[in-house]
Formats: C-alpha cells, structure tokens, sequence
C-alpha cells in the first residue's frame, strides 16, 4: 500500500498535467474493487481498494492544489514587493543570507514559497514569525514542494513568533548566544546541533567533515535523536513503575515537546513519526508488526502532503527506520558468529542504515561515504550523552550554574564526534566517487544485498557463495581505486595551489581557493573528469559555485557537486529548466550580476557583468557571468566566461580594469576576442580551458594577441592539469605535462 501510493504521488507531482487523470482512474478502481470485494467476499479484493482510495486521495490533493499553486506561481514571477510570508521551517544560514519556507496568500491563492534573503536579517525571523519580503521571484519546477521561489532584498518581521514558538526561539538563541559562547570550537558550536538541531553555530568546515564521515544525521534532529527522547522517558517511566500505556502516552508527549523545541517543521515531524514508530515497535517486542505501522505511516503522510514523495528526506527517513526494524537484527546475529553480541549489534545498526540508505544517496550525491560505519561506531556512543546533557543545559537557562555545568561536560562527547568527524573526513577517499543515476542506484543495491546475503547466511548456499565471491572482488577493485586516486593521485600535484585549471576537455572548470575556502567557476562538459579534478586536489568542499552560462561546456559537470557545493551563482538562464542541476545540487540557487560581492576565506570577489535587467544581449555567451577575485593569498584574477568580441569591448569600457596576475581566458581562446581589453588586462598568466575540437581554439590570433602581452600561457589541451599559486612571494605556474610547456617558460 506505501510503494502504490508512494509511486501515484510522485507520477502526479513531477507530470501535475496528468494529476486529475490518475485521481479519477484510482477512484473508480477503488470503487470498482469494493464492489467485487462485496461481491465475492475476498480480503484481497478489498485491501485493493483501501490502496487504490489512497492512491486516489493523494492524486486528488495534487489536482485540486494546482490552480492555487499555479496562481501563486505566476503571480510571484518577476519583482515581489511586500510579501508577507508566514515561516513554517527552520532558518538556516546560507553564504551571505538565510533561507527558509512558508506559506502565503497571492490574489486569494495560498501556496508555500521558498525565500532566499540576502543582507541585513531581521532579529526575530524564525519558526512562527510572519515577515513582509521584498525581491524578485520565479516558478519552481514540477516535483518541489514550493511552489515559487522569492530571491529577498530585504525583510521587516511582521509578527514575531507566537506563544510555544516564540519560548522555543528564545530558548535555542540563549542557548547558542548565552550558553556555549564560551566553549572551545569545534565542539562548543556543535553541541547545540548535536541536543536541539540548531546549527547556527557550526562552521562550514566541520559542516563538511561531518558530511564526509557519514555523520550529519547527528547535526540535524534525525531519528536518533527522537529516539533517545522517546527512550529516556520510557525508561524514566518503567523506573517509576508505570504501566506500558502509560509510558508510551508520556514518551509521546515529550516527544512532542521536543519536536516544539526543535522547531516542527515537516521534516522534523516525519523524523518524530518514524523514530516512534521504530522505538515503539522494538520496544514491544513486534519488529513485524513495527513494519506494518511503518508501511501504514509512510501511506498517511504521503497523503496529507504528496510532494513528500519527492523528497529523499523523507525516502531516507523510511529506509532507516526500515532498516533499523528489518534488517538490523539480521546483520547483528550473522556478525555475531565472528563477535561479542554487544560489538555485533553495535555494528549492524549504522551498517542496516548504510546498505538501504547508501543506494538513495546516490541519486543526488553520487559518492561513498566510505568510512561511515566506522566513524559511527566511534562518534555514536558520545552521541546520546552529548544530546541529553546538551537538551538539560537548554531547558535549565533560568538556572545559569546548572545549564553551564551541563554543558561543560556535554562539551566532552560534542569534541570528541567533532574529532572524530575531522579525522575521518582528511583521510584518502573519504567520499568514494560512484555511479550517478539509477545506475549507480543499481549498483549499490547489488553491493549492498551481497553484504548482507555474506553476513545474514542466506540460502541457497550457492547464492552465499556467489555473493562473496562478487564481494571480494568488488572491495578488492575499489582498495586499489582509492590507493590511486585518494593516496597517489594527490601526492602527484602542489598541494599549496590557489588557482586549479582542470583538464576537463573541450570546456570550463576553475578552482579558486583562499585560507582553505573553495569556489569554482563552471563544470565543464563531463562530470567524471570533474570528479577526478577534484578527488585529486582533495577538495571535498566548495562555498561558492559560479555558473557563467548554461552552454554544455560550462554546466554539464553540476552533478559532480552533489555533497560538496553550498551555493550556486548563475548568469542569465533562457528558463527554469536550465537551472534543475544545479537546484538538485543545493537549495542556495541564486542569479548573479554586476555589483554583486562575496567574501571566499581572505579573498574578496564581486561580479563585474552582465548588468541586471540588462537586455543588449540574448542569455548565452555574452552574458556570462564575469567574475574578478583577488586576496593576499590569491592572484588577481578576472574570469571571461565566453565573451564575444562585442561583449568584451562594453565590459572594457564599463568596469575599471587594469592589470591582473591571472586571466582566464574567454571562450576557450576563440578569434572573437578584443585585443584592447587583453592589452589592458595584461595578465601575467593566461589559463585556456580548452580539449580536443573542430573550432580552432585556440586560436593563432588570440594566441598572438597574449604574446604580444607578456603573458605565459597555460592550456588544458597540452598542459592538462595547471595549478597556480605562490612561492615566497613569487607567482607560481605548475603544469601536469610540462613537457609541453614553450621553452622559455616553466
């Protein structure tokens, strides 16, 4: 009944057109199959018709929420101007703002937006408050739970957080702000993540460290830590004596209490549901009968919200629990032939959760956390200890000695995940590149049921045999993979860089970095050169991306930075299609132009063309996005998308240029380039992302018009990968194949 509904919601929320179509279709199935239930006095019959009811049922709320979300959508494309939006999620920092969704009412329509604000954020913007935005908006694409997303100037609180919420706010903001301000980072700033999900005060760098270890479930209020919750106060109750209705009716409602202090946003609620459900069932004793509550919980709130069947939040929220109530146990017995029952069991939860979640990941993150087992193990007992001693110090803030004191020893456990997240995270391939797509989803499957058929000993015995087999074939491959591109691929490479040009092919992909922040500049045409580009460079995390056009050359390499990249900047787009890479990449999806300015680690950057609104040119090359950096650690650099000649003359005339350390050169060394502004420019390097092609790039005459500037040029043809950076001061130009450097250059 969930896999039916779950797969009718989703059919009608990425094809809406076909919405009223299925709602009909699955009535009169529902209705049809009653009747014959009636009829012949069949049980099948009639729990055919309880799933086509509620297939229908989820169609039904997809079709009748279509013209609202149709009228918001096109009311809101274009400038907003006194928006009100009410919050109904967390507010998360984003680089240079904080995003958030909420309900709204457009021409009598009310639909849920997405809001991206950039600039000055009110003090009382949270869970519950109603704030008044101003910007510009556009249509999301079918399949997102919002329907329009709102790119915010500015925004003026309206009403502040009501009643619970606003005692809620109060308590996570004194407890960042006031309780552990004074405790060393990294542990201090993830305590507050690790007890009530507030991750204001954790840095992008352990942010990506967790990522990398598998460990972020424990930076968001996840199952885990409902669970706990829903533990502690059961057991708390059993202790008093109390009768098992009992426990469960208090459990539940501090667990309600939690999800209020934790902001309840829907991912928290579904996170609530599910970790109930699976404490609830194993704590009674019925792991099957947990499976059938959990098939029935997925069924209702794909119901009550069908664009839940988009989500991988919610897929990967379902699968742990399935796992944790089907397969855990399992795993643990077969481990158990080789190991203490406690070690056993202690591996075969995170293990359950890797093998069903793992193959989910993929389809948006096409990588491995390959030590994430492990790093659980070890993070996972500081977990609970963290969690419960940081929730204390939250809720005990009236009584400052003993919400310090609780915090000073949750302190300990938050340093110690913290640790482990950072140690796991630096060493070699910690994130193991993998098939992206149903194929890579195909093929963790496959990996993954060959674990568990060695683990659990099914039968047949050949079966068992044949997987072990495939098992130690494929680890044994992917041990060397990662002994050459994780430990060897680096070690081949300058590690202190500050400018990487990848060997991409006939294409874009420039790394920029800057006391340890990262930012790169287009994808180019292949995701896998992109990937082995950045595993060889070790760069897991990246705050920026900028995405100059949308030509193949330039963007089709986005999925590459699935898990890695925080926020995307984009020149002018012919459409929304265009940008559903890149929204798949991240939820920071925003359009770049002139006056626009960032901060990357010491480095300032800032947007130089296309002007906004600007129409001298149709989207494409000669509105790519032109991007100039520079820092104490890194060169001046100007970055020339694909400019034409024409384009190139308005940019020279409109921004004040002058010389540069780095220029990178525009459309991959085309003829139509202007003469003038490379003269004024005078880079001292030129970097041509450029392979195999039937254009002539470079060409001859662009090439003669950097010589006749004095600049050494670096091409991604012949030189493959060139790194730049600085030597005692001095400019430094690295190339893979330096054979094929002039003679007279390095």
């Amino acid at each position: 009944m969930a896999l039916a509904t779950w797969a009718v919601a989703l059919a009608c929320v990425l094809w809406p057109a076909a919405a009223g179509a299925a709602a009909i279709g699955s009535w009169c199935a529902a209705g049809a199959a009653l009747a014959a239930a009636f009829l012949t006095r069949r049980g099948a019959l009639a729990l055919a018709s309880v799933v086509c009811a509620a297939a229908a049922i989820a169609a039904s709320g997809v079709w009748l929420a279509l013209p609202s979300r149709d009228a918001a959508a096109e009311a809101l494309d274009g400038q907003v101007r006194d928006l009100v939006v009410h919050v109904t999620t967390k507010v998360e920092p984003t680089l240079g703002g904080v995003r958030f969704s909420g309900s709204v009412i457009v021409d009598g329509s009310s639909a849920l937006v997405a809001v991206r604000l950039s600039g000055e954020i009110p003090e009382d913007l949270d869970l519950g408050a109603r704030v008044s935005v101003t910007g510009g908006g556009q249509p999301t694409d079918p399949g997102e739970a919002a329907a329009a997303i709102v790119f915010a100037r500015s925004a003026e609180v309206v009403d502040a957080p009501p009643h619970v919420f606003g005692v809620a706010s109060a308590l996570r903001r004194g407890f960042v702000d006031d309780v552990v301000r004074g405790l060393p980072d990294p542990g201090g700033g993830l305590l507050p993540g690790l007890s009530v999900g507030e991750t204001s005060a954790v840095s992008d760098e352990l942010d990506a460290h967790m990522k990398a270890s598998s460990l972020s479930h424990l930076t968001a209020v996840s199952g885990s830590n409902c669970s706990l919750v829903v533990g502690l106060a059961y057991g708390a109750c059993a202790l008093c004596g109390l009768g098992r209705r009992t426990r469960i009716a208090v459990a539940t409602a501090v667990l309600a209490g939690f999800v209020v202090l934790v902001t309840p946003e829907a991912s928290v609620i579904r996170a609530a549901a599910m970790s109930a459900i699976g404490m609830f069932a194993l704590l009674l004793g019925r792991r099957g009968a947990g499976a059938a509550v959990l098939a029935l919980a997925v069924t209702v709130l794909v119901v009550a919200d069908p664009w839940l069947a988009t989500s991988f939040g919610f897929l990967l929220s379902a699968a742990a629990t399935g796992a944790l109530l089907l397969l855990a146990e399992p795993l643990a017995r077969g481990l158990g032939r080789w190991m203490p029952r406690a070690l056993a069991l202690g591996i075969a939860v995170p293990l359950a959760a890797q093998l069903v979640c793992g193959p989910i990941i993929v389809l948006f993150a096409p990588e491995v956390a390959l030590y994430g087992v492990v790093a659980n193990m070890i993070a996972g007992p500081g977990a609970p200890i963290a969690t419960v001693l940081g929730l204390v110090a939250c809720l005990a803030q009236p009584i400052p000695p003993l919400a310090l004191g609780a915090a000073a020893i949750a302190w300990l456990p938050s340093a110690w995940i913290a640790q482990t997240a950072e140690t796991f995270a630096t060493l070699p391939a910690a994130r193991l590149g993998w098939s992206e797509g149903w194929l890579g989803f195909a093929l963790l499957t496959a990996l993954g049921a060959a674990c568990a058929a060695v683990i659990c000993r099914v039968r047949p015995r050949w079966l068992r045999r044949l997987s072990g087999a495939a098992l130690a074939v494929i680890v044994g491959s992917g041990a060397g993979m990662v002994v050459l591109a994780g430990v060897a691929g680096p070690l081949t490479a300058p590690r202190d860089w500050a400018i990487a040009l990848c060997d991409v092919g006939q294409g874009d992909a420039i790394l920029l970095r800057s006391a340890g922040h990262t930012a790169i500049v287009d994808t180019g045409p292949d995701v896998r050169a992109l990937e082995a580009c950045l595993s060889r460079l070790g760069v897991d995390d990246i705050d920026v991306a900028f995405l100059t056009h949308f030509d193949a050359d330039h963007v089709t390499g986005v999925p590459a930075l699935a898990g890695r990249a925080h926020t995307i900047i984009y020149g002018p787009a012919s459409g929304p299609g265009e940008l559903a890479d890149a929204r798949a990449v991240t939820d920071d999806v925003r359009e770049g132009s002139a006056g626009l300015s960032g901060t990357l680690g010491n480095a300032s950057w800032r947007v130089l063309w296309p002007r906004a609104g600007s129409r001298a040119f149709e989207p494409g090359n000669d509105t790519s996005l032109i991007v100039e950096i520079a820092g104490p650690d890194l060169p001046h650099t100007i970055l020339l998308g694909d400019l034409g000649e024409d384009a190139q003359r308005l940019l020279g005339a409109e921004a004040d240029l002058g010389p540069v350390d780095v220029v990178k050169v525009s459309h991959h060394g085309s003829r139509d380039h202007s003469p003038a502004l490379y003269a004024a420019l005078r880079p001292r390097i030129a970097l041509i992302g450029v392979g195999e092609n039937d254009y002539g790039h470079p060409h001859p005459d662009l090439l003669a018009t950097l010589a006749r500037t004095g600049s050494r040029v670096a091409r991604s043809d012949t030189d493959g990968l060139v790194l730049v950076g600085y030597e005692d001061g001095e400019l430094t130009l690295w190339r893979e194949n330096p054979a094929a450097a002039p003679p007279d250059d390095g």
